[in-house]
């Protein structure tokens, strides 16, 4: 395969980057995908020590690493979010600060800047995260949502995210919404909403993540297929979907890892996404950025789930033909 494969670091936080790094090269992996919490990447850092990126690097490179990609999910679910006390624990105490709601969308939207500038002097091209939204909780209308609420949304993002995005066009990075529900993207035609809501600036496109469409009856190849030139950066992650009459699509407020649950992750290849196709769909839109393994399994062991996720995904490559299969058929 063409393409490295990486490792999400942010499901592994609680270890420092000096101990996953020999992990993670031990479980076959190529890069990672740095999470910007725990130690892994500390933006704040980045930023005021002048050799603090150059020593991640150097980590990295000792155990035969790339990194390509920075996660800043936490901090860019922020931006948008009505805030409340969830929050505070998913937060570094920097952006949650006195807790106050405007305060803390203003200060996450800051550190979102801050991880582009950090992004670019690591020589990482793209952040992936979330974007937050203001309209989530409007997504089922009823009591009825007048049209004007959604469209207020959408008019949100643009203008909280369009000067983050402008940072990010000066430093050259990307940044990936990964599609997900309680984002402003959560299935096709939102993520079409999204783009049209900014323009369809370059700098905003998609961390492609198949586990979150499937459970959703979206297809995750189509999905591809609809945004082949945004597709900035894909994880790897699986799912499991079980309908059967007693299990509902929406998690019935049951906890992931419970068996009654209709849907939940799982270790990839041991769910009901189809990735052979979604990799025939990469190829068709000539994706070449890594393959990133968002490991996430409740009833396995990481450490074995990591290892066996990423033998599963270096078998899924193959090189693209390179004529058609009848073609010695043709008569000159």
């Amino acid at each position: 395969m063409s393409r490295l494969i990486t490792l999400v670091t942010g499901q592994w936080a609680d270890l420092p980057l000096t101990v996953l790094a020999p992990k993670a090269r031990a479980f076959g992996f190529d890069g990672v995908e740095l999470a910007a919490w725990g130690d892994h990447f500390e933006v704040d850092k980045a930023l005021a020590e002048p050799d603090y990126c150059e020593r991640k690097r150097a980590l990295l490179k000792q155990h035969h690493l790339e990194v390509f990609a920075i996660s800043a999910h936490i901090a860019g679910q922020a931006v948008l979010d009505l805030i409340d006390s969830r929050h505070r624990a998913l937060l570094s105490p920097q952006i949650w600060g006195d807790g106050d709601p405007a305060g803390v969308n203003r200060r996450a939207a800051e550190e979102m800047k801050n991880t582009a500038r950090a992004a670019r002097k690591l020589g990482a091209k793209v952040v992936t995260g979330f974007t937050g939204s203001s309209i989530w909780h409007l997504w089922y209308s009823f009591p009825p949502v007048p049209t004007a609420m959604i469209e207020d949304g959408y008019r949100l993002l643009a203008e909280r995210w369009n000067p983050i995005l402008d940072v990010f066009g000066e430093c050259g990075v990307k940044f990936a919404l990964e599609v997900h529900p309680t984002e402003i993207a959560f299935d096709l035609y939102s993520a079409e909403r999204a783009l049209k809501a900014l323009n369809h600036r370059p700098e905003f496109g998609f961390n492609f993540d198949p586990s979150h469409l499937i459970w959703q009856g979206v297809d995750p190849a189509e999905f591809i297929r609809a945004f082949p030139d945004r597709i900035y950066h894909v994880h790897m992650k699986d799912a499991i979907v079980r309908f059967d009459g007693r299990r509902g699509i929406l998690g019935s407020h049951l906890t992931f890892g419970d068996p009654r649950r209709a849907w939940d992750f799982r270790t990839l290849g041991r769910g009901s996404v189809n990735f052979e196709e979604i990799i025939r769909a990469l190829n068709d839109i000539k994706y070449r950025g890594p393959l990133s393994v968002e490991w996430e399994d409740s009833g396995m062991d990481r450490e074995h789930g990591a290892k066996e996720a990423c033998e599963f995904v270096r078998k899924l490559g193959f090189p693209t033909a390179a004529h058609v299969f009848d073609a010695a058929f043709e008569r000159q």
